[in-house]
């Protein structure tokens, strides 16, 4: 009798529940909205009606699912499923995974989404066939996890990994952290757009205000689009935005000198474009500390799947 595992990808917007067999591969799939603001109690019961909808609708009985995994913004305490704080919820000290295995009836493992994205990455992404592994996710902030010997590195109160929010510019731009100069705010894909508004501001024959139209049109692959036509100016940001996500990268590099290091996020989407000139600033500026091979720089490749194939493979990480 197969046995499967359900996780979750549990967002601001919406909730993912994927019904996941022993081969790491995605049965079935439901995604339904998130519906916030609501009670903690009231999302925990549609998570597990999603649970048991997902099974149902793919023909395989709730027993068969040998534990659910949830991925879920916030300070999650691993070994207890309890969630700290999750400011995009405005959820404070819940105690999601046992809350859960009462409504569900069978083990219940929460972790943090960056993290559960990251491992999805690792058993069967970017990153699979890998011991040490960091991914990195280039979206609204910098998202990151860090796979050593083929665990996550949770960290003493289980916020370890957060590399977005290690200082690149010191006294530099204001982080939401409270931080300044954070690599986020200046390598994320958000970064990259907020940079191309100031550049258009400055170039008002740049190729970039065709492709976009107006300011509030702006998003991160304006500067490439127009880069691939031949704007000079759109050039130019790119490379500085490349030249900052190198920075961090290369720092990654030299603290925990990974195997591979995947690159995630809509940006991923330039291959190359984007690859080649991260892969060449890391190997120039690592090469006199990790002496030996660089690390491999490649694109994640589960996409919008990594958070529900590493929220299903928790049991793994431990």
């Amino acid at each position: 009798m197969s046995k499967y595992t359900i996780g979750i990808d549990l967002g601001g917007t919406t909730m993912t529940a994927g019904l996941v067999d022993e081969n790491y591969e995605i049965v079935g799939k439901i995604t339904w909205a998130t519906r916030l603001p609501r009670p903690a109690k009231e999302l925990e019961e549609a998570l597990a009606k999603l649970c048991r909808t997902v099974a149902k609708e793919n023909k395989v009985p709730f027993e068969q699912v040998s534990y659910v995994g949830i991925g879920t913004p916030g300070s999650v305490n691993f070994t207890t499923g309890f969630v700290g704080y999750n400011t995009n919820f405005n959820y404070y000290d819940w105690n999601l995974g046992p809350d859960m295995e009462k409504l569900l009836g069978c083990k219940v493992y929460v972790e943090n989404d960056a993290n559960a994205a990251a491992f999805g990455e690792y058993i069967a992404g970017g990153a699979k066939g890998y011991r040490d592994a960091v991914i990195i996710t280039l979206g609204t902030g910098i998202g990151s996890g860090i796979i050593l010997n083929g665990k996550i590195l949770r960290g003493f109160n289980f916020a370890a990994g957060e590399m977005g929010h290690t200082v690149i510019v010191m006294g530099g731009r204001q982080c939401n952290c409270g931080r300044k100069g954070c690599w986020e705010r200046y390598a994320s894909a958000r970064a990259l757009s907020d940079d191309t508004r100031e550049a258009m501001k400055d170039a008002p024959d740049s190729i970039m205000w065709k492709i976009a139209g107006d300011l509030d049109h702006v998003n991160a692959k304006t500067a490439f689009d127009a880069a691939e036509q031949g704007d000079e100016i759109a050039k130019q940001v790119l490379q500085k935005w490349m030249d900052y996500v190198g920075c961090g990268v290369a720092n990654v590099v030299n603290t925990f000198e990974p195997e591979v290091v995947c690159i995630g996020g809509g940006v991923s989407n330039q291959g190359e474009v984007l690859l080649g000139p991260v892969r060449a600033y890391v190997e120039k500026e690592t090469h006199n500390i990790t002496t030996g091979k660089c690390p491999e720089i490649r694109a994640c490749v589960l996409r919008n799947d990594a958070g529900v194939i590493g929220a299903a493979t928790l049991a793994d990480s431990i």
